[in-house]
């Protein structure tokens, strides 16, 4: 009986210890690749209403997200989704959404653009 509470206890401790590791790595991430400033607040909301509202993103913004990158973008939507105010969310569409977001706008950078 002791060994199943301990053993409970660790099963706990490393689930949770793994959380707060991958918590610490994404904000580092984030530091280290300066994510927080590569976009205008602008398209920082736009794209932040395209994955948690209902929205598009411009072709302006579009490119400023591909300039961030894909790995900034996920890190900077995995730390929101840990913010207590988005605790209520559907982690699962919300990280479909993002997917979504990225992928419309790297086709979109990769359609040839129309003749002028």
């Amino acid at each position: 009986m002791a060994s199943l509470i301990a053993y409970s206890f660790l099963l706990v401790l490393f689930v949770t210890s793994g959380v707060v590791i991958a918590t610490i790595k994404n904000e580092e991430f984030i530091i280290e690749n300066n994510c927080e400033f590569k976009m205008d607040l602008s398209c920082v909301s736009e794209v932040f209403d395209s994955i948690f509202k209902t929205g598009s993103v411009t072709n302006k913004c579009c490119g400023e997200l591909l300039v961030l990158g894909k790995k900034c973008h996920h890190a900077l939507v995995k730390r929101t989704l840990e913010n207590h105010i988005f605790k209520s969310l559907d982690q699962k569409t919300i990280m479909h959404k993002s997917i979504t977001t990225w992928s419309k706008c790297h086709e979109l950078s990769r359609s040839p653009s129309p003749s002028a």
